[in-house]
């Protein structure tokens, strides 16, 4: 399968999960600037999560430039991390409704450990698919990013029953640490050419 079809898939379905993300933002009754009150918690687990969609739609397209074949165990590797996505705007919206309370909390980071742990996934399928001389596998190294969220994110997820806003401190931290270009790939990218 040519890896554009994958390609443009995955970029349909997240265009698709920011804009229920965005659908779910209500417009608030008065005009004055006290009638935005009620909706700041929402706009604040909209404007995470669309932090987070923003990092995994960058990281995934430049992942899949790497990639020379789209395998079936891809496609299905790559189902999954779209799965997970597509949850974001039903965690996303129970969190904010609720105004970050414990259960939602946990349950964002839930679904943040799963889409990490199935990027990952994704990620050594492709390192497989390419065998040896992986591109991927040299862009990555050691991939400290990638082993770090999702410790972040199972210490976070226990510890939003003991204080939310630590939970959601952590999980910012972590979009941060992604936030700042991972430059790894397109530098390995740069290399073959040459």
């Amino acid at each position: 399968m040519d890896k554009s079809r994958l390609e443009g898939f995955s970029d349909g379905v997240i265009a698709i999960i920011i804009t229920i993300m965005v659908l779910e933002l209500k417009v608030p009754h008065g005009e004055n600037i006290a009638a935005l009150e009620p909706v700041v918690p929402v706009f604040l687990s909209y404007l995470l999560s669309f932090i987070y969609v923003g990092i995994y739609w960058n990281n995934h397209h430049h992942m899949l430039h790497t990639c020379r074949k789209v395998t079936g165990p891809i496609l299905w590797a790559n189902l999954h991390l779209l799965f997970w996505l597509s949850l974001f705007p039903f965690a996303t919206g129970w969190m904010g409704e609720n105004h970050f309370g414990a259960a939602p909390t946990a349950f964002y980071g839930a679904i943040l450990l799963m889409a990490a742990i199935s990027y990952w996934m994704l990620q050594q399928i492709i390192i497989m698919a390419q065998g040896r001389e992986s591109l991927l596998k040299k862009a990555i190294g050691s991939d400290w990013k990638g082993k770090m969220s999702p410790l972040i994110y199972a210490l976070a997820i226990p510890a939003a029953f003991w204080s939310h806003w630590f939970s959601q401190g952590l999980y910012v931290l972590v979009a941060l640490i992604w936030l700042v270009p991972d430059r790894r790939i397109e530098r390995a990218l740069a290399d073959r050419k040459d």
